[in-house]
């Protein structure tokens, strides 16, 4: 595949869960480089809020990641108004509140997957189509927890690592076709998300606190939208954010058994986790939904 600039004027990029935190960041990031945006969402309120984006260059369609009629409708609705669709970004998540895996509800690990795995690939299906007429590119959101200990977050944590999975395997298939396949990969981002599933969770946040320092670098949703545009200005393969964890993953292979042997002995650690394994379910915050993709505990 050609690494030759990809120009983002004129482009129409759609980007589901795009109301909030990084898809609504990345949404008015690529504005301001000349692109078009759709978002779907499945928020009643996203036609609005789009307005509110770009009076002429955002659109917003209701759909839900698990449900692909209506994001075959989303993808329809772009081209009928835009003429064409060039990119897809797979942007709608789910985090689940934090727990050891014999104490995580099964709807929580369903829900997850839905939403993170399923949802995604869902996404990539309907739009697939148009983004190969183009030659564009698909955007898959993934995180450093595709190799990095997924601990009291295993369904989270599994789901980025099948999307890692779905990055390599798309780059492959759709490279005859002239589409590039670009995964992000970031640390804790100041979202919503994070803030509800993280921040209020004091449990948690005492486990981060025993992790070393460098694990714990936040950046913003405008960092992480910035990076995704700069991938896609380079057709990039990946991008990770913070720098920092790029040698990390690296050297996964090196580095996860030493940590991995590390934490297991790290006391602090584990008697955080025996407190995840023995807290009531439901004791914690409620799963911290992106805006698209509400969890089953939330009225869709």
């Amino acid at each position: 595949m050609s690494r030759a600039s990809y120009d983002l004027a004129g482009r129409v990029v759609l980007i589901t869960g795009g109301n909030g935190g990084i898809g609504a960041a990345t949404a008015r990031t690529l504005l301001r480089r000349g692109a078009r945006v759709v978002i779907a969402d499945i928020d009643a309120a996203t036609p609005g809020r789009a307005t509110d984006l770009h009076p002429t260059d955002a659109l917003g369609c209701v759909a839900d990641v698990r449900e692909p009629a209506t994001l075959e409708a989303a993808v329809a609705r772009a081209v009928d108004h835009f003429g064409r669709l060039d990119v897809v970004i797979a942007n709608a998540g789910l985090l689940a509140k934090a727990a050891t895996l014999r104490n995580t509800p099964t709807a929580d690990i369903e829900a997850t997957l839905a939403v993170n795995v399923t949802g995604v690939a869902n996404t990539v299906t309907a739009a697939l189509p148009q983004v190969i007429a183009q030659q564009g590119q698909v955007v898959l959101i993934s995180s450093v927890f595709a190799f990095l200990n997924g601990m009291g977050t295993i369904p989270y944590a599994m789901s980025k690592a099948a999307v890692e999975q779905l990055g390599r395997g798309l780059r492959i298939e759709l490279a005859d076709h002239g589409v590039s396949v670009l995964t992000a990969y970031f640390s804790l981002v100041q979202t919503d998300m994070i803030a509800r599933g993280v921040d209020e969770d004091p449990v948690v946040m005492e486990l981060l606190g025993a992790l070393p320092k460098a694990m714990l670098k936040r950046i913003t949703p405008e960092q992480a939208a910035a990076g995704i545009a700069d991938g896609l200005e380079s057709r990039a393969v990946r991008v990770i954010r913070p720098n920092l964890w790029g040698p990390v993953s690296s050297l996964r292979g090196v580095l996860n058994p030493t940590l991995d042997t590390r934490f297991s002995r790290d006391r602090r650690i584990l008697d955080v986790l025996a407190r995840l394994d023995a807290r009531p379910v439901g004791a914690a915050p409620a799963p911290a939904p992106a805006s698209a993709a509400p969890s089953r505990r939330k009225k869709s």
